[in-house]
């Protein structure tokens, strides 16, 4: 027994000391220094300001991106870099943040969604109007998806219908503003719905496509953190997606957002989810109702707050 626990903590030894070795020849052919020390202190920060856990494998991917941050601010180290992230620079926790958040979007992703929206939406005709929540904005190409879908149900380009947009990259909120896309991104969409809503750009500006006004007037963008403990936003919302974000978060973080989300979500209202998330772990707040599609269980209900 006593020689196995000598050649094990050998052993461990010997792990320890490998990962050094490869962790310092890594790093001399690196542009910025980056130690395993570096990096939890990304995760501590980012899961701290926004609830994201990143996961080990995303190593590479943190220094990807934050070696930007590092040649911008003229920096060689990434410890000096999260010193001035610790000391409240409020101007570079926004870049940060930026940095570290995923934007993978899509016009119309996971589309068996948007019938059901449809389908609600028919139901609340007459019912005055009708707000939605789009909790994760990205680009924009979600939230303009649901006014397609509005203007379609409607019959009109002026639906009685007004849409919250928000994330907590105030990058990604420009550029979801100024509705501007390349041609590729619509290539899914039917030629009908592209001549309906949007503008074909021309000369400089060949090979875009810009939102149409009356589309883009349906959105409210604003930046909004779901770990904030509140809210600049008010229900009821008659649908609120939050689609592809809570992958990021751990079940107590996801549970606590779901529990901000039942009083802002009206009584007949739905919370779309993305495909690979599920609720199972807040079954008290929330019960399925389709494919990734989730309604309030029983006695919970909106209070505008």
């Amino acid at each position: 027994m006593v020689v196995q626990a000598n050649l094990a903590r050998a052993l461990g030894q010997l792990e320890r000391q490998t990962h050094a070795v490869i962790e310092q020849t890594i790093e001399k052919g690196r542009e910025f220094a980056f130690t395993s020390a570096d990096f939890e202190r990304v995760r501590k920060l980012i899961y701290g300001r926004a609830g994201i856990s990143l996961s080990p494998s995303k190593h590479e991917m943190v220094y990807s991106r934050l070696g930007r941050r590092l040649r911008t601010l003229g920096l060689s180290h990434f410890s000096d870099y999260l010193t001035l992230l610790e000391d409240g620079d409020a101007v570079e926790w926004e870049a940060f943040t930026n940095s570290l958040t995923t934007n993978l979007t899509a016009f119309f992703r996971e589309e068996h969604h948007f019938p059901v929206l449809a389908e609600l939406l028919q139901r609340q005709k007459g019912n005055g109007p009708l707000s939605l929540w789009c909790s994760a904005a990205s680009t924009g190409e979600e939230p303009y998806s649901m006014a397609m879908t509005a203007v379609e149900t409607f019959g009109t380009l002026k639906p009685p219908v007004k849409i919250v947009a928000t994330d907590i990259d105030t990058n990604v909120l420009m550029k979801a503003r100024q509705g501007v896309y390349p041609m590729e991104r619509l290539e899914k969409m039917s030629q009908e719905r592209i001549r309906r809503f949007f503008l074909r750009g021309k000369g400089a500006s060949s090979g875009q496509a810009r939102v149409r006004d009356e589309l883009r007037a349906l959105i409210d963008y604003r930046p909004l953190n779901l770990l904030d403990a509140s809210w600049s936003i008010r229900g009821p919302f008659h649908a609120i997606f939050c689609r592809n974000v809570m992958i990021y978060f751990d079940k107590p973080t996801q549970y606590r957002i779901l529990q901000k989300f039942v009083p802002l979500l009206h009584p007949d209202g739905l919370l779309f989810a993305g495909h690979s998330e599920s609720f199972h772990h807040a079954a008290n707040l929330f019960r399925p109702r389709g494919k990734t599609v989730y309604e309030g269980v029983a006695g919970t209900h909106a209070t505008g707050r």
